[in-house]
């Protein structure tokens, strides 16, 4: 199991056993570098042991409130803190750390292991029930190195792909393989997991009471928690780099952190095929990176090194994604230059309103609402909805007569992949409907949002569907595969919390706007009018142009031309991922 997470950690490797216990670990020496923060690690009275993944940025701070206390330490480590923590205060210890997290802590005393995870799910966290016990681990593919567990497919895991274009969690591609929820912890005796327990539910924030101040107030608040979330995600004892596109949300990073002294480099992926075009972000990012006075570097990938990696993407890819490929080759150039950490600017969409959902699915939730209220209307739009859909070029028309009376349904229209209806041709009848009835919910796999205002409601869905199970997800394999850590200053629960009564200001552009404004050196007017363009890759030209095209040639939903080349690549990777 260690060895399949090998990329995960390649500067060390440790195993411990106790009584009823194994503990296995793949370390990334980013604080401490020194082989006494190797893991696992026993706390000073033996009694705790530990195997924990990600950082807590304010270790230092919560350090000093043990040693305080008479607690002296042997490491300059944040794993240590996390074990003397938690020999003082058990589960209690969770709302105070900050960080992304999937830990692992064994009482030699009680014989009782306690998981957790970070509250946005930054680090992924599996587990599954074998005869021989509970298994767990960082990534599913290091569970099924144990040869333990059952190839047997989970039909809610593959329908949720197909539908969303990511596994939602709790599920996997394998029957009784789970995710640890986001924000939750969970107690094992016996080998036997008691229910998970939510210690953080983030989508508090977005259904509490908003606040109103004044602009002036709120771009302060901003600036000033922006800042503090980038000093505190620049805690490290190796260089740290940055993604850096031609957007705002790494644009903010990379200034910010040159502010605050860091040294840190641009590292941006570009593409011939976006030559002279919006797409094209390596010019502006060298464009933000002389703004910034900062050292920049730019990786042009072609369609060549896209086919040739191919094979590594989808062995390193452990739930399928149609997302992730770009973070793969910015990662791939981070790594060849020598780091081990970067910032990434994923997240700063979903906590400011950057994208256009925000302002149009609440208002198409009014109108659909009141439309699906009248009788007839879903049956009079059947027919013309269905022709719309069966141009290819945007299949899920069909789907509105269906999801249009409510804001979930509309926002699953504007993230999902496939349609419930397609869904026997991708995966077979009987798969599809138990896939179905295990997913539960209209849409399938979601809950209703229950946010304050309809931007709220998106940025709920948003972080808690798109961010959650596909681009946090994805910025985690993608990196690791690299072994690289992938840090998200724009994604952390302190920042949610000092913003979050705050969103339902930042539709319209008004919040990426104060994002921008940020830096004491604000970014350029240029950058912050430029259309959004996204972090893309030339994916459909290179798939139509791939010779490679048998995983979709035999399938009528996905031979037309014109069909989009997000669902032609979720065959690729299906097919892929089984061998």
């Amino acid at each position: 199991m260690t060895s399949r997470m090998a990329s995960r950690g390649p500067d060390a490797e440790g195993l411990w056993a106790g009584t009823g216990i194994v503990l296995g670990h793949r370390r990334l020496a980013i604080l401490d570098l020194d082989a006494r923060a190797n893991q696992p690690m026993l706390s000073s009275d033996g009694r705790y042991a530990i195997v924990f993944n990600g950082e807590i940025y304010n270790f230092r701070e919560l350090r000093r409130d043990l040693e305080a206390k008479g607690i002296a330490f042997r490491t300059t480590s944040d794993t240590e803190v996390l074990l003397e923590l938690f020999a003082l205060e058990g589960e209690g210890m969770l709302p105070r750390l900050r960080g992304m997290f999937a830990l692992a802590i064994w009482d030699t005393q009680s014989r009782e292991l306690f998981l957790a995870r970070d509250p946005y799910g930054i680090k992924p966290l599996y587990y599954t029930r074998v005869k021989e016990g509970l298994l767990f681990a960082s990534q599913v593919k290091a569970l099924l190195a144990s040869g333990l567990v059952s190839a047997e497919p989970e039909p809610a895991g593959l329908a949720g792909f197909y539908l969303w274009g990511s596994v939602p969690e709790p599920w996997t591609l394998h029957r009784g393989v789970f995710a640890l929820p986001a924000g939750h912890w969970m107690r094992v005796r016996d080998g036997v997991a008691d229910a998970p327990v939510c210690w953080h539910d983030i989508r508090t924030h977005w259904r509490g009471e908003g606040r109103k101040p004044s602009a002036g107030e709120l771009q302060e608040q901003v600036r000033q928690a922006v800042a503090d979330s980038v000093r505190a995600h620049l805690v490290a004892d190796v260089p740290v780099c940055v993604f850096l596109s031609g957007g705002i949300d790494s644009s903010v990073l990379a200034g910010i952190a040159s502010e605050l002294g860091a040294k840190v480099q641009g590292i941006t992926v570009g593409f011939r095929e976006f030559a002279d075009t919006h797409n094209d972000e390596a010019p502006v990012a060298a464009a933000i990176a002389a703004h910034f006075g900062i050292s920049h570097f730019i990786h042009h990938v072609t369609r060549a090194e896209f086919e040739g990696d191919i094979p590594h993407i989808l062995d390193a890819m452990d739930q399928p994604s149609v997302d992730g490929v770009n973070t793969w080759f910015a990662s791939k150039a981070a790594a060849e230059r020598g780091y081990k950490v970067v910032l990434s600017g994923v997240g700063g969409d979903e906590l400011f309103c950057g994208y256009s959902s925000f302002q149009t699915i609440p208002r198409m939730a009014v109108l659909g609402h009141v439309a699906a209220a009248i009788p007839g209307v879903r049956g009079l739009l059947r027919a013309p909805c269905a022709w719309l859909g069966s141009r290819k070029s945007n299949p899920k028309f069909q789907g509105l007569p269906a999801f249009m009376g409510s804001l979930e349904g509309l926002y699953f229209l504007k993230r999902g992949l496939f349609l419930p209806e397609e869904l026997p041709a991708l995966m077979g009848v009987d798969m599809a409907r138990e896939g179905l009835a295990r997913l539960g919910g209209s849409p399938p796999g979601m809950t209703q949002a229950n946010a304050r205002d309809g931007a709220a409601a998106v940025g709920l869905l948003e972080s808690t569907h798109y961010l959650r199970n596909q681009l946090l997800r994805d910025s985690d394999w993608a990196s690791m595969a690299h072994s690289l850590e992938l840090r998200t200053p724009l994604v952390d629960a302190a920042l949610l919390e000092a913003l979050g009564p705050h969103v339902s200001a930042f539709p319209g552009g008004a919040g990426k706007a104060m994002l921008a404004k940020s830096p004491q050196k604000p970014l350029p007017e240029f950058i912050i009018h430029r259309p959004k363009s996204g972090f893309s890759i030339p994916m459909a030209q290179w798939l139509a142009e791939t010779a490679d095209q048998h995983a979709w040639a035999d399938l009528p939903l996905l031979a037309a031309a014109g069909t989009p080349w997000a669902r032609r690549w979720a065959r690729v990777v299906i097919e892929g991922m089984k061998g």
